[in-house]
């Protein structure tokens, strides 16, 4: 084969004359790149090392710190008090003045280091406590404090450089433990309008004997794990509630993103792969070098030009990364990178894998439904009939691969006769596809549809949706407005003629493997869920900031509404908010649910007048961003109480409190996808270029999972999620006008008019 010859570098025979050497200079060419390439990324991580290693200084300011001190000491000024005399001391003996003056150069600089490092310590220090004020955060809009006007030229001075992808994590602060007695009191509160008074009552005796008693122990191990760890929640979040699930990750816990809604940048699935997959890997070298800007938040009208860094650990395992089953617990594995090709070039190997007509090797068809199943099962076959031979060998191809990528044989997207039905359809082949063509495992699927249309599914484990969207953002926008066409819808480009064929994979699946009980598990799941996605275009945040609400308040107060004259009552509410604002953080929960927010839609079903509505609403929404604030800057409940309860396992303590608070059902389970990169996308110039966002399944078996995004300032894209085996959740409601309440019911979603309008 060619590719065969192509790899030998040299051949030599021996003859009567001697030896015969013969060497491929187009291999040992390939041989210096490759190695010029390992070298460029061995000096470029040293150079990010040391550049994040010294930020918020730069390696430049060591030879400031060295040429001033030296400077003083020409003048015969000694800036280290005796220092660098001491320093002197202890080298080697000077024997000529000659040497002497060197030994005294020697010691100034090493002086000179030690200030320097010194001074990045304590740059460092100041702005971790810069960093951990986050009282700005609740600050109302054009009244700042003395203190937040103090701090913001001083954030500003400290971050004023260019940073890297990581420059900041050594400067994020710890999330801090919330005192016990606040945690219990926030508790309560948010269940108050959920339970009745005799409930109530008893829920206050079992949180009030807690606090007393068993809390407080609990709450000694758990601040000591706070002093020890970098985040005393991640570790166990990421182990509790993701690695040890024994259930199939597949709906309950995986999550998908879509395509752009209006336009499909080429109908030529090979070449939508090739740019996609171009794409992503730009991507990769822009995390992988560090080149990537940190995600910043912005303060927004409160301090106006300042932005704060968010955590970036997450990046860290985007690419090469696979969730491998265990018996009792999965493990997270993380592999080194490796080349890519040029879009035309992938395009034409995708498209010889699309062009190869051979049918599958007995078991290989449906294998990907080990991964969709139940993790017992699947951690024991991979033990079985994976851990050595050609199966373990084509895994490892898999499992350390970048990414996976699905060529989907469907076509998908809002088209044809039934936009509203084949947009349904396309949520749900994303969110759990046939079952068993995806790799459930991986960090993340690339779905390839066969009209060109595009779409991921996430594992959850390693990281959370908004890290996955910022990766999702950039491919669309690289694909749609950088790597681009040609007219014929062919990748820009040329193909190498010497590109070697796609290698087949090579399994050896036993009859007895039983990936067909896999399936069965995933495809009775699959089943179930009712999924929905609809873009809302009535009005959008523009409307409502101009009634000066918070969006994410007016629609979570909506989704209130909506759930109640759904289920005539109000349920537990879960709204997903980071805590990325601190070192390694994840995710918070909101409890959207509030005495405010049902006050509000009590009166509005009440018929109170529109005056009094006015007033309960922009409470509950105040009320609703002060909740979401809280859980930003680490005074949330939930994650605080499932701290708790994981120490109360460990030390084999039952707490009646903890276990009742912890199997509450989240009937309503919500998230907003943020828009982090608006500069990658001209909405001005390209309109149709709107992003679907993404979702995911109910957590709750009789409940709703929610997912939004805010898109521009006149739209509004919902996923909404149910389980058909539930007879009191629908995904999809007729749109019906009431000329009354002058309000829009779409999906589960209202969206009253009348306040939108008087606020």
């Amino acid at each position: 084969m060619a590719e065969a010859h192509q790899a030998v570098a040299f051949q030599f025979t021996i003859t009567p004359e001697g030896i015969d050497l013969q060497l491929s200079y187009q291999a040992l060419n390939q041989i210096y790149l490759s190695g010029v390439r390992s070298w460029k990324k061995r000096v470029s991580r040293v150079r990010n090392s040391l550049i994040k290693g010294v930020y918020p200084a730069s390696p430049s300011s060591w030879l400031f710190v060295a040429i001033g001190i030296l400077a003083t000491m020409y003048m015969q000024s000694d800036p280290s008090m005796g220092l660098i005399t001491k320093i002197q001391q202890h080298l080697p003996l000077r024997y000529t003045t000659a040497m002497s003056v060197g030994q005294t150069m020697v010691s100034a600089l090493v002086f000179s280091t030690l200030l320097w490092l010194s001074l990045i310590l304590a740059l460092r220090f100041c702005l971790k406590l810069l960093l951990s004020y986050h009282q700005w955060m609740f600050e109302k809009h054009g009244r700042m404090s003395n203190t937040t006007k103090v701090w913001v030229p001083l954030v500003r001075l400290l971050s004023s450089r260019k940073p890297l992808l990581y420059s900041y994590q050594s400067s994020l602060p710890h999330l801090p433990v919330p005192a016990i007695q606040d945690t219990v009191s926030r508790y309560l509160e948010s269940v108050r309008p959920l339970l009745t008074d005799p409930e109530f009552k008893r829920m206050s005796d079992l949180a009030n004997e807690f606090e007393s008693n068993l809390g407080n122990r609990l709450q000694r191990y758990l601040k000591l794990k706070a002093l020890w760890a970098t985040n005393y929640v991640s570790d166990w979040w990421e182990e509790y509630v993701y690695l040890r699930s024994r259930g199939p990750i597949m709906v309950n816990s995986n999550y998908y993103g879509m395509d752009f809604l209006y336009v499909t940048p080429t109908s030529v699935q090979a070449a939508r792969a090739g740019n996609t997959i171009t794409a992503l890997l730009l991507y990769r070298r822009k995390v992988n070098r560090e080149e990537l800007k940190p995600v910043r938040l912005h303060t927004f009208l409160r301090v106006p030009g300042t932005v704060i860094p968010l955590c970036a650990a997450q990046c860290e395992r985007m690419f090469n990364t696979t969730r491998t089953p265990g018996v009792e617990t999965d493990v997270l594995q993380h592999w080194l990178d490796s080349r890519l090709l040029s879009p035309r070039e992938i395009e034409d190997q995708i498209q010889r894998i699309l062009d190869d007509a051979s049918p599958p090797l007995p078991g290989e068809e449906k294998l990907g439904a080990l991964t969709a199943g139940d993790r017992i099962p699947w951690a024991q076959m991979r033990k079985q009939y994976f851990s050595s031979g050609v199966n373990k060998r084509s895994l490892d191809i898999i499992e350390r691969a970048a990414f996976f990528v699905t060529l989907d044989d469907e076509e998908q997207g809002m088209r044809g006769d039934d936009p509203e039905g084949n947009l349904d359809r396309y949520a749900k082949s994303l969110l759990h596809g046939k079952c068993y063509d995806r790799w459930f495992d991986k960090s993340f699927s690339v779905v390839i549809y066969k009209n060109g249309k595009s779409g991921l599914n996430a594992e959850h484990s390693w990281a959370d949706a908004p890290t996955v969207a910022h990766l999702w953002e950039y491919t669309l926008a690289t694909d749609a407005f950088q790597l681009g066409y040609t007219e014929d819808g062919h990748c820009k480009g040329d193909v190498e003629p010497s590109l070697p064929q796609p290698q087949r994979l090579v399994w050896n699946i036993p009859a007895e493997a039983q990936v067909s009980s896999s399936l069965a598990v995933a495809q009775a799941l699959a089943d179930d869920v009712d999924c929905h996605v609809f873009p809302f275009r009535e009005f959008g945040k523009g409307r409502i900031k101009k009634c000066r609400v918070s969006p994410d308040a007016f629609i979570q107060i909506s989704l209130q509404l909506a759930y109640y004259r759904d289920r005539g009552g109000f349920c537990l509410t879960y709204e997903a908010s980071m805590t990325r604002l601190f070192r390694e953080g994840r995710t918070e929960t909101v409890r959207s649910c509030s005495n405010e927010s049902c006050a509000f839609i009590t009166a509005l079903e009440s018929g109170e007048t529109e005056e009094e509505c006015r007033r309960l609403f922009q409470l509950a929404s105040e009320r609703h961003q002060n909740l979401y604030r809280m859980a930003m800057t680490g005074a949330g409940i939930d994650r605080h109480l499932f701290c708790l309860y994981v120490v109360s396992k460990y030390l084999g303590v039952e707490s009646p409190f903890l276990k009742e608070v912890l199997s509450e059902p989240w009937r309503l389970s919500t998230s907003q996808t943020p828009v982090q990169q608006m500069n990658l996308f001209d909405l001005k110039n390209h309109p149709d270029f709107i992003s679907l966002g993404g979702g995911f399944g109910p957590v709750a078996d009789d409940g709703y999972g929610v997912s939004y995004i805010i898109v521009g300032e006149d739209m509004v894209n919902f996923h909404v999620s149910s389980k058909y085996s539930c007879s009191q959740t629908v995904s999809n409601v007729s749109v019906s006008w009431s000329s009354e309440t002058s309000h829009t019911v779409v999906g589960n979603h209202i969206y009253t008019r009348q306040y939108s309008q008087a606020f």
